[in-house]
């Protein structure tokens, strides 16, 4: 029998890599930053994130989520990363978590 692996706590670990993720431009990670909308995990490990960018002229634009892409399929359990860029709603401040509004003087 296979090993067994919580899509739970695997989402978790998706999340902590995500937080070592930063905008180039805003010294905050991305999930704090509000950039990431959702994060799914399907039952064959299979991830699928939605997500945002500050502007849609965002220099990082193409580099970003490939970057999140390899990062995230690093992890053991991840089977396959795909990223979807929406702008839908589009970004603004208030996505953003407390702990970024503190870290941006912004509080």
């Amino acid at each position: 029998m296979s090993e067994t692996i919580d899509t739970n706590d695997l989402g978790e670990k998706i999340v902590r890599v995500l937080k070592t993720i930063y905008d180039p431009e805003i010294p905050v990670d991305i999930y704090e930053l509000g950039l990431i909308y959702d994060v799914f995990v399907n039952e064959d490990y299979d991830v699928k994130i939605l997500m945002t960018l500050t502007s849609p002229n965002c220099p990082v634009a193409e580099s970003l989520p490939e970057e999140i892409r390899e990062k995230v399929k690093s992890l053991d359990a991840v089977n396959d990363v795909e990223m979807e860029l929406t702008f839908d709603p589009p970004w603004s401040q208030d996505l953003m978590s407390e702990e970024a509004k503190l870290e941006l003087g912004m509080l």
